[in-house]
């Protein structure tokens, strides 16, 4: 099951951290069709929220079309956002971590590292390299 966790740093709506995180792990494979979504009273626990956030989130979320509210039971997913690519996944993995590491020993602290990435990651779709 899905564990949330909310950056209060990022600038991003709790509602919407939520529903990337579920978006996410829907592309990754980490949650399936048919795998239930915390209770909005679990989530409100764990991360100290109003359930109205969390809600929000899975409204959005229903409305996708990715995830179905069974009223007294839950809410589960029912559509999947990964593909054929999915297994192309562990190799690009273990490259990043390895990228990361060498990123780590070059002294680059975690900012310095999203910053780098997020910039050669724009700079590459703009160019459309691959």
């Amino acid at each position: 099951m899905i564990e949330f966790h909310l950056d209060s740093r990022s600038g991003v709506a709790p509602y919407l951290q939520v529903v990337q995180q579920v978006r996410q792990a829907l592309r990754l494979g980490t949650l399936l069709e048919g795998d239930q979504l915390p209770t909005v009273k679990d989530v409100v626990a764990r991360l100290a929220i109003n359930p109205n956030t969390v809600l929000k989130a899975y409204k959005e979320l229903e409305h996708a079309g990715l995830v179905a509210a069974r009223p007294g039971i839950g809410t589960f997913v029912i559509r999947t956002l990964s593909d054929a690519s999915l297994s192309a996944h562990g190799p690009l993995r273990q490259d990043l971590k390895r990228w990361l590491a060498k990123a780590r020993k070059a002294g680059l602290d975690d900012e310095s590292i999203e910053a780098l990435f997020r910039d050669t990651f724009l700079s590459v779709s703009e160019e459309g390299v691959a």
